[in-house]
């Protein structure tokens, strides 16, 4: 019995290594990421879509913004419209809500141009 005391308990193990399931595997194919930082044509490609969805989207609201500016002349021209009145109520109330959804638009779709070749470029490995 005095053995069995006088034995010190067994030793623990450390793990330090990275769990299987956290190893990194090698990509199937290059990720887009270096294509862009590369230069090489298919990164081109994929920063010349950007470009253009965010033209698109920047022109779409440009449209809408002009469309709204050259309609006021219009309506302000509007037979028995009593200009006084009308002119005050458009300019000072009626546009900037109209102008600030035209805002909120563009900053939405330009985020989400922006989140969707972020998910093109980004290697599934490396996503949160």
């Amino acid at each position: 019995m005095a053995e069995e005391q006088q034995q010190s308990p067994p030793r623990r193990e450390i793990v330090t290594g990275v769990p299987r399931g956290a190893r990194r595997r090698a990509p199937a194919h290059t990720p887009a990421r270096s294509e862009i930082s590369e230069h090489t044509t298919l990164g081109a490609t994929y920063v010349r879509a950007l470009m253009r969805s965010q033209l698109r989207t920047g022109l779409g609201a440009l449209a809408a913004l002009v469309s709204l500016v050259g309609a006021l002349p219009l309506l302000f021209a509007a037979p028995g419209a009593r200009p006084g009145l009308l002119v005050w109520l458009v300019l000072g109330v009626l546009v900037y809500p109209v102008m600030w959804l035209i805002a909120r638009w563009y900053v939405r779709r330009a985020e989400r141009n922006e989140a969707d070749f972020t998910g093109l470029v980004m290697d599934p490995g490396d996503r949160p």
